[in-house]
């Protein structure tokens, strides 16, 4: 049993907040709860249907989440839960699910419903460590358009790196700075989610501790730092554009006010739409102005909070744009030269005749002309904005040919006709483990192969006359994971 802590000072500061049709020993007792494991299937990887039938295979029980088609509440065999932990699994490594609390699936989900169109969309997740909506964004919009993921811990922008590579997302670039920095590019981004950092009253189900030194005065601090951050994001949103304001506690002050706020500040220019028709059941946690105000009873998930606000006009801008020094942007279109050399690569080693190479660029440095993909609609953003990391690097061009990167083959393989190789679970076990593969690979070309599991690009290894040599990256290899007993051979 998890015994959550709620201090006393808290359940008499949060009960005036509750609302009427609900119990307050519901409260407390739901939040005394286990939460429910839940995944999010990654699209980008693999469909939801094809998921669920191989998960289904493996024992596991998969309940449907009502906002989120492609989120599931999740049990798994108890001999499964012991013997490696969800985070461990195969198809979690490669990609195919996310770990993602149930109620976290909301906001994405809230800024994209009613969007039809997301080819030219340049979207901006305000607070996106350590990955799981803009993974998620990324996959409703099918990776086009362009997301802006910014984060400001900076030991957290490389977890937000690391899923998103994970996951096959093509279409993000990453920014590192105070998000009230957003302030100064005006009216940019047609979508924003601003999940933003607040007291975590809903996550006590998940993080025990999580109210241990909870003060009201922190609240009310916290929600200084959210009326600059959602005024920035508002300024940065185009007039039309939508934003998602969303925090994982529970008081009206980071929520409700915070919102109000902001339409009192902006009048007219701020219309709130009302999420009651988001999924079967939003009514049960809908206010009156439209917001969701989900409590841990109602869905038994964590407490959150999700308002979706669409900007009516543009709002005065007169504040001096800091971004205006920031040089030229360090990489040049890929000329025409390296373009068919790297076409006439691919095509012949693995048969991608139709690689995205106009999207590419190319960079010198001392040791190697260097190829990258930026996301297409990348365009208009550059100049205007400081990356931390952007775009996927491909290749390194030397005296020699081109030498592979391991995003090549994570994010384009399924361009690949030729030149892959589908490994057992014990071959895949030990690639794994950084091992070489030994089985009979004669009907493979020399050099670089793909090689794949259970149609999941794992990344390259070299064909030689005995084995394939592993080149999995060394900070992906997994030296004390036991992969034999997931799957069958």
């Amino acid at each position: 049993m998890n015994k959550a802590l709620l201090p006393e000072h808290f359940i008499n500061f949060i009960t005036p907040c509750l609302p009427s049709h609900l119990n307050l020993q519901d409260f407390i007792d739901y939040c005394a709860k286990p939460l429910r494991k839940s995944i999010r299937v990654n699209t980008l990887k693999v469909s939801t249907e094809d998921f669920v039938e191989k998960a289904t295979q493996q024992g596991w029980r998969l309940t449907p989440i009502p906002w989120c088609k492609d989120g599931f509440w999740l049990q798994r065999p108890d001999e499964q839960e012991q013997q490696i932990q969800l985070g461990n699994t195969l198809s979690h490594l490669t990609g195919e699910f996310y770990i993602q609390e149930a109620s976290s699936m909301l906001p994405p989900v809230a800024l994209l419903y009613k969007q039809t169109d997301t080819l030219d969309l340049a979207c901006l997740d305000v607070a996106a460590a350590p990955g799981s909506k803009t993974t998620q964004l990324a996959a409703l919009m099918n990776n086009q358009g362009v997301i802006v993921a910014n984060e400001f811990s900076s030991s957290r922008v490389k977890v937000l790196s690391a899923n998103i590579q994970r996951c096959s997302v093509t279409n993000t670039a990453l920014t590192h700075m105070d998000g009230r920095m957003f302030i100064h590019l005006k009216e940019q981004f047609g979508a924003i989610l601003l999940d933003a950092p607040c007291s975590g009253e809903g996550t006590v189900r998940k993080d025990v501790d999580s109210m241990k030194n909870w003060t009201e005065q922190s609240v009310h601090d916290i929600a200084s730092v959210q009326r600059d951050l959602i005024d920035a994001a508002f300024h940065a949103l185009k007039p039309n554009g939508v934003m998602i304001y969303s925090t994982c506690t529970l008081n009206q002050i980071e929520n409700q006010q915070v919102c109000l706020w902001l339409k009192e500040k902006y009048g007219d220019a701020v219309e709130f739409e009302s999420l009651a028709d988001l999924f079967a059941g939003a009514e049960n946690s809908t206010t009156t102005e439209g917001f969701l105000h989900v409590w841990p009873q109602i869905y038994d998930s964590e407490g959150f909070f999700v308002a979706r606000i669409r900007k009516k006009a543009s709002v005065d801008h007169q504040l001096e744009n800091p971004f205006t020094k920031l040089g030229q942007f360090p990489f040049k279109p890929l000329s025409k030269k390296n373009s068919q050399q790297l076409q006439s690569f691919l095509a012949s080693q693995f048969g991608m005749n139709d690689f995205p190479l106009a999207a590419c660029s190319q960079r010198e440095t001392k040791k190697a002309l260097e190829v990258w993909y930026f996301p297409p609609k990348l365009e208009a953003l550059k100049g205007k904005v400081k990356f931390a990391r952007v775009g996927i690097k491909l290749a390194e061009l030397a005296k020699h040919g081109f030498k592979l990167e391991h995003n090549l083959a994570i994010n384009f393989a399924q361009l690949a006709k030729q030149q892959t190789q589908e490994l057992s679970a014990h071959q895949c076990q030990a690639y794994w483990q950084g091992k070489d593969i030994d089985g009979d690979f004669n009907k493979l070309n020399k050099g670089e192969v793909i090689v794949c599991y259970q149609g999941q690009a794992l990344g390259f290894a070299k064909k030689l006359p005995d084995r394939l040599k592993n080149q999995l990256p060394r900070e992906l290899v997994r030296d004390n994971l036991d992969f034999s007993d997931q799957y069958n051979q």
